[in-house]
């Protein structure tokens, strides 16, 4: 027997005007969360039930445990991920938003930031940048978007992702730094006409956000007591191709179903 599955209700329009669509209810079975929850900490403790490990990351097993922690392609690692990242709610809300007749996710980054101690400095931001910026393995065009999908109460405090309305119209610009820990919004030029106004992504667990790959986007430390936990599930659609037909970098695993599974057809 088959379960049902909740199907958010996504308007093309809205995402197309803003550049993103906030999903702030669970669409995420409680029991999947947590089960991929369980498998994000195994993640970190370097534990791989796949027998495969992820790509390599910024952040490693042993590191700085207040830093923002950031590893590749996690769902090669864990099954419970590659449960969570192909489940077909995230794939019919993509489809939703963009018109389009086939979705797959070609690439996961776990992102877990921590709760900040009193007197520590924070190393957990997420600086203002476009994501289509580290994107050029790409060709021009290309059909891209991110799912962010919460696994805990991603609240005001807890450093919840900040989207800039309507950025994705403004072109692709120079000033993305995801990394960045200062203030960098004065990098990006909005056009003539168009105010920067940020909207933030509080999500409940099991909820999610969908954004353009041009859509201006960044977050705060976590103050919230608890950390954040969530998965960038990077998504492309059927009008999408890798330069020169490649399958390398980015584009390396896209035949793979069992790290790239397609997520939705018509």
């Amino acid at each position: 027997m088959s379960l049902a599955i909740d199907y958010p209700t996504v308007t093309r329009e809205q995402y197309e005007r803003d550049g993103f669509v906030i999903l702030n209810r669970p669409l995420i079975p409680s029991g999947l969360l947590q089960r991929a929850i369980e498998g994000m900490d195994a993640i970190r403790r370097g534990e791989y039930d796949t027998g495969r490990t992820p790509q390599p990351s910024v952040w490693n097993p042993g590191d700085d445990p207040n830093a923002l922690c950031k590893i590749e392609m996690p769902q090669m690692a864990n099954r419970a991920i590659l449960e969570l990242v192909s489940h077909p709610a995230i794939g019919a809300a993509a489809a939703a938003a963009t018109g389009a007749h086939t979705v797959q996710v070609w690439w996961v980054q776990l992102l877990y930031k921590p709760c900040l101690p009193p007197g520590v400095t924070a190393k957990t931001n997420v600086g203002w940048h476009q994501d289509r910026h580290y994107w050029g393995q790409w060709e021009p065009g290309s059909e891209l978007l991110t799912a962010w999908v919460a696994l805990s109460d991603v609240t005001p405090s807890s450093g919840p992702m900040v989207f800039v309305r309507g950025s994705n119209t403004w072109g692709l610009q120079r000033g993305s730094d995801f990394f960045a820990q200062t203030d960098i919004r004065s990098s990006f030029q909005s056009p003539a006409g168009k105010t920067w106004e940020e909207t933030p992504a509080v999500l409940p667990p099991g909820g999610f956000s969908l954004h353009h790959n041009l859509t201006i986007h960044g977050s705060g430390p976590n103050m919230a007591g608890a950390p954040r936990r969530g998965f960038a599930i990077h998504l492309r659609t059927d009008k999408s191709k890798p330069v020169g037909d490649k399958r390398e970098g980015l584009t390396a695993f896209i035949d793979d179903p069992s790290a790239c599974p397609v997520i939705y057809r018509a």
